[in-house]
């Protein structure tokens, strides 16, 4: 099989049912006919090239520790230098740019509350831009995968 589709399958297949044992990347090599190692330096460069952004458990909100929804109105000429700022902290899971008057939305993830609100306190304290905290009211489960066997 060739390396894009190797890739493919990698993306792909794994999105969900990922295996849940100590050596997962070993378990997916093998189904694919590869070493444990070549399975994470693919993964590797996929995150560096940008075509994956992150490799991680999908939790329900606030099943594990304290999550968020947060939004902020940011000046448009401000807008890439606080998005960078809110994205290097730790609890911030992503961020994404909308067309609204609440243009900068983030999810904040961390152990409990009060930390997640410290969180909030700080990156409004750093920017000088009010956080408008928006926590989940009625959960929803939304698949985030992504079918890319006929891409």
């Amino acid at each position: 099989m060739e390396r894009d589709q190797v890739e493919r399958r990698l993306l792909n297949d794994y999105q969900r049912d990922f295996p849940l044992e100590p050596r997962p990347y070993a378990h997916i090599a093998d189904e694919l006919g590869l070493r444990e190692d070549d399975v994470l330096a693919m993964l590797a460069d996929l995150q560096t090239g940008g075509t994956v952004s992150r490799i991680g458990a999908v939790i329900r909100p606030n099943t594990v520790g304290a999550s968020t929804l947060a939004a902020m109105a940011v000046p448009e000429e401000r807008l890439e230098a606080v998005a960078a700022l809110v994205s290097a902290r730790p609890e911030v899971i992503h961020n994404y740019e909308r067309e609204h008057t609440l243009n900068l939305w983030f999810v904040v993830a961390a152990p409990d509350q009060a930390v997640v609100q410290a969180t909030l306190e700080s990156i409004a304290a750093e920017t000088g831009l009010p956080v408008v905290n928006l926590p989940l009211q009625t959960a929803y489960h939304i698949d985030l995968g992504f079918d890319l066997s006929c891409a």
